[in-house]
């Protein structure tokens, strides 16, 4: 089953728009958090020193850091469901070709995958990411 006998026009349009929407915001915080980052590198380099100061600055970039690797992240998902949407498939899994509810769809338009199979990518995520530490 493709996207054309699932939904009507209307609210695959719907929901080109709204990806596109995102995945610009997205592409605007991350500049402005790299922005950011760069500033904060810059005003630090030429500062007399503080162990504390250095330990916030730290604490910003690691988070900063890790608020673009996720907007990365969804950005990639984005991209996925627009090219999704033009190959006709946008609404089903990749993983299983399971459909993806539509309510799921209206709160994240950018799941490619069913909330059952997204927890079990978070849970292997998080399991890789304990065996490396």
């Amino acid at each position: 089953m493709r996207n054309a006998e699932r939904f009507d026009r209307a609210f695959i349009e719907r929901k080109r728009e709204q990806l596109t929407k995102l995945r610009k915001e997205l592409l605007r915080l991350a500049a402005t958090r790299e922005t950011e980052e760069t500033d904060i590198n810059a005003r630090s380099s030429g500062e007399a020193r503080e162990y504390e100061d250095d330990g916030q600055r730290l604490t910003i970039l690691d988070n900063d850091g890790d608020l673009i690797a996720h907007d990365i992240g969804r950005i990639a998902a984005i991209d996925r469901a627009l090219q999704k949407i033009e190959e006709g498939t946008y609404g089903f899994s990749d993983l299983s070709g399971d459909p993806i509810p539509v309510e799921r769809l209206e709160v994240t338009p950018d799941a490619i995958y069913t909330v059952e199979e997204q927890e079990a990518r978070e849970r292997a995520n998080v399991l890789r990411a304990n065996a490396d530490r």
